[in-house]
């Protein structure tokens, strides 16, 4: 009996990871791995007889004619907890989509706890000030405990940020497409009552997918809506928010903080790092390469749940964390 084929698209896969498909899916599929360095007439196979793909980035990993020859895949499976890279538009219509969703969860919400705060604590500010000479003791800086966090988007990440900092005593108000939550939050919405979310917040966390609806949600208005003084923290894409109004009210609010983990131009992504405003010239302004699920053994655990994922579908149950239509950007 022939066993079904997964083809792992990832271009470099280290030893670790090799166990982990070994371990979870050797008994029940043959396992190919582009990291092998296939021959073209290799490849060209693997993708056409595949039952399963495993893929990181599909977008630099697949070639558009090799996307448009998996008429035999099942089930695309991405290690990923975002799909936005994915060009959908390129896939076959019929074949199914999963993905990762809360994978990076704990080391994401420890980069918000401390941007938060860092944040708060006016910490790069004074950083800065004191290497000009200044030793501002006496100033106040932000007491977080009593504050309010609106988190949009609640997964894995945004529940993940409920836990830390409510544990730390701010209010946290979570937001999702149901409007309801069984987790422990002191109140929730859906992003028909944006408005009265933001003008509450003194922080707001975006974890919201990249989809045709959200693409650009965050723009003048939606930032005029906040307070003054309030803290945004954007660990999932930066296209979520209109990067020139976010650069003119930074400029125009000196109280108001930004904490940017995810950009609208990045390498991985689009192949560069550009900004069309000096965003890192401003003092209200905390900067990460997003690089907030960036912690030792950030790889194996997505592989892990996606061998997971793949095993359920390989035994005839339905997969989970499929992508929706709504869930598509392109």
């Amino acid at each position: 009996m022939n066993l079904p084929l997964v083809f792992i698209t990832q271009k470099k896969i280290g030893d670790e990871l090799r166990a982990i498909y070994r371990e979870n899916l050797g008994g029940a599929a043959e396992l190919l791995l582009a990291a092998d360095g296939l021959d073209d007439a290799a490849r060209a196979a693997a993708v056409a007889e595949a039952e399963v793909l495993i893929v990181g980035n599909l977008r630099i990993e697949l070639t558009e004619d090799e996307r448009g020859n998996l008429e035999n895949v099942g089930l695309i499976q991405a290690l990923t907890a975002g799909v936005d890279h994915i060009p959908f538009s390129t896939l076959p219509d019929a074949v199914p989509v999963a993905y990762n969703p809360g994978v990076y969860a704990e080391p994401m919400a420890e980069h918000v706890v401390a941007m938060a705060f860092a944040a708060g604590k006016r910490l790069s500010g004074e950083h800065a000030a004191m290497r000009d000479g200044a030793f501002n003791q006496f100033a106040p800086t932000r007491r977080m405990a009593g504050s309010t966090c609106a988190i949009l988007g609640f997964g894995g990440v945004g529940r993940a940020v409920a836990d830390k900092l409510g544990a730390l005593g701010v209010s946290i108000h979570a937001v999702n497409r149901g409007g309801a939550t069984d987790h422990a939050v002191d109140g929730v919405s859906t992003l028909d009552d944006l408005e009265t979310v933001l003008g509450a917040a003194d922080i707001v966390v975006i974890g919201l997918s990249l989809t045709r609806k959200t693409l650009g949600l965050i723009g003048a208005r939606e930032l005029g809506w906040m307070k003054p003084d309030a803290i945004l923290i954007n660990v999932s894409r930066g296209e979520l928010i209109d990067q020139t109004a976010l650069y003119e009210h930074l400029t125009a609010h000196s109280g108001f903080t930004a904490c940017i983990d995810a950009w609208w131009i990045e390498p991985v992504r689009h192949g560069e790092f550009r900004i069309e405003h000096p965003f890192l010239d401003l003092p209200n302004v905390i900067a990460s390469p997003h690089n907030s699920a960036q912690v030792p053994g950030v790889h194996t655990e997505p592989a892990r749940m996606a061998a997971e994922n793949v095993l359920r579908f390989l035994s005839g149950d339905a997969p989970l964390h499929l992508v929706g239509d709504d869930e598509k950007l392109k």
